[in-house]
């Protein structure tokens, strides 16, 4: 059989428990999806989407080619301004997706001779872009200042045995996407500043949700202004698709002139971009959204389980049940309860470290939360 090598990868796979397999949704109650606010979620704002439906009626589905080509417009243009503008950047490009804009991004700010630093626990698209540059690249241990240094230390030093040029990139997510934890900005930004590195921060899943507008982790800390580059990533709370690097001039001539995906991708189309238009303008009036899901993270964090559950106090929290085997039989019984609820497994999280990933939203009520904690308990 001429695919027998791909047959046994798979069968490898499916021996530890881990082999992937696409599932539609059921109705359940949603403790799942990346959706924080709602705002993909038509049933749930029908006010609000048919309003954006009527604006939609009459715009293009495709873009025609990539925005080097014929694909860039006056709306994408005006859109990447707004972005620089919300997020106190004197500047914005526009990805198609988040992976797109890490790959993108960390794929050509590196150079040979460069060091990147990077969190451990990482997403999976800031180590492919890593990987596809030509910097050498060492993780450090997650959310550790003491680590950093070690590495930016060591980092210098090896600039020093070479030519004593290079530069060094630090890379970290502000909310990370599988722990819910916070990085630390502000010592990093002073670390950072210490050893004379750039600071790269993805805010894919702080944006919405955090800070009085839901600007996010950097412009909250205000670290945002010594940043080399952000984030910010629209398939999550801002209910859309695509993604945004926002920096200086600099930067966004520099992507615009290098980076792959940005170049060699047909541009999104008009009905994209006014999903990001929405969701930017939205951000400030949901205030009251963001107070009603802290109040269901503290719910949360307070429940007594069997299990031990992460240190989050974002909407993204864990509950660690070790083995692929056992966190998926415990995800499928929660799920024939109603409640859909997802596992975690290796490899996509460290051995042993196998989770209920359990995302909390503005539209999930306490009494919903209460029912699926007491499954937990």
């Amino acid at each position: 059989m001429k695919e027998a090598f791909l047959e046994k990868k798979l069968e490898e796979r499916k021996n530890e428990g881990a082999l992937r397999k696409l599932s539609l949704r059921k109705e359940m109650m949603d403790f799942c999806s990346n959706d924080y606010l709602g705002l993909a979620g038509i049933s749930r704002n029908n006010g609000y989407y048919q309003s954006q439906q009527l604006l939609l009626e009459g715009l293009s589905h495709g873009s025609t080619g990539s925005r080097l080509l014929s694909g860039n417009s006056v709306m994408a243009e005006n859109i990447e301004s707004m972005i620089a503008s919300f997020h106190d950047a004197p500047a914005a490009l526009l990805f198609n997706s988040g992976y797109d804009a890490n790959t993108g991004l960390l794929s050509v700010l590196g150079k040979k001779g460069d060091y990147i630093l990077y969190d451990k626990l990482s997403h999976a698209s800031i180590r492919d872009g890593i990987r596809l540059g030509y910097a050498t690249a060492w993780p450090f241990e997650h959310n550790s200042i003491e680590s950093l240094i070690s590495k930016l230390k060591n980092a210098r030093q090896a600039h020093l045995n070479d030519a004593g040029e290079g530069e060094i990139f630090v890379v970290t997510e502000s909310v990370f996407s599988m722990d819910g934890d916070i990085a630390p900005l502000v010592e990093m930004v002073e670390v950072c500043d210490r050893y004379g590195a750039h600071l790269v921060v993805d805010e894919a899943h702080a944006l919405g949700i955090i800070g009085e507008r839901g600007e996010g982790c950097c412009q909250s800390f205000d670290v945002h202004a010594k940043c080399m580059a952000r984030i910010y990533t629209y398939g999550k709370a801002a209910g859309a698709h695509g993604a945004a690097i926002v920096g200086s001039t600099i930067l966004k001539e520099y992507l615009l002139n290098f980076a792959r995906s940005f170049i060699y991708t047909t541009a999104l189309p008009p009905v994209s971009l006014i999903g990001i238009q929405y969701a930017y303008e939205r951000f400030p009036q949901m205030g009251k959204e963001r107070m009603h899901l802290h109040k269901l993270i503290s719910i949360f964090r307070d429940a007594v389980l069997v299990h031990e559950k992460l240190d989050s106090n974002t909407a993204i929290q864990g509950v660690i049940v070790p083995g692929n085997y056992t966190v998926r039989l415990l995800a499928e019984k929660i799920q024939d309860a109603g409640f859909d609820v997802r596992p975690v497994m290796y490899p996509s999280v460290p051995k042993g470290k196998e989770r209920l990933r359990i995302v909390l939203h503005a539209y999930n009520t306490p009494q919903e939360l209460e029912m699926l904690i007491g499954h937990l308990q």
